[in-house]
């Protein structure tokens, strides 16, 4: 699994802030690599799974292109074949729906990445995609 912080090269966007960097790699740090072992369970430990924080404007850009929404959106999953996906956050949209839903912006960033994970595994929204979401958070207690 990758983990890929948007490059400061990129001309089509602003990078993440250092302090949201610092929050970023702290919760990857959380019980040896919360975000693999998610992948594992949702997705099995042959998943190939990049995650990739990305700006404000290269979130928005990925959004209207791929959704048609002129928005920097908090989550965009991209499956590339059966086996292997993207999971592209931007974190500050995800901060600010965090506080909208009365939670942490660590706890929703685990929400959000297990959200992602159904995506990839096939689902859509609806009560079967609910359902396995929360089959996977109870394991992990989100």
């Amino acid at each position: 699994m990758r983990i890929i912080f948007e490059s400061p090269t990129l001309s089509i966007s602003s990078t993440l802030s250092l302090a949201s960097q610092k929050i970023i790699q702290k919760e990857l740090a959380v019980k040896g690599g919360l975000f693999l072992n998610m992948k594992d369970v949702a997705l099995g430990k042959k998943y190939e799974l990049s995650i990739v924080f990305v700006g404000k404007k290269l979130g928005k850009k990925l959004n209207t292109e791929h959704r048609k929404k002129n928005y920097a959106t908090d989550i965009l999953s991209f499956p590339i074949d059966k086996n292997a996906g993207e999971i592209f956050l931007q974190y500050e949209a995800l901060k600010k729906k965090a506080k909208e839903f009365g939670r942490t912006p660590e706890n929703y960033l685990r929400f959000l990445v297990i959200h992602g994970l159904i995506h990839l595994k096939g689902f859509d929204h609806g009560s079967r995609m609910e359902s396995e979401e929360a089959r996977v958070r109870a394991l992990f207690k989100i």
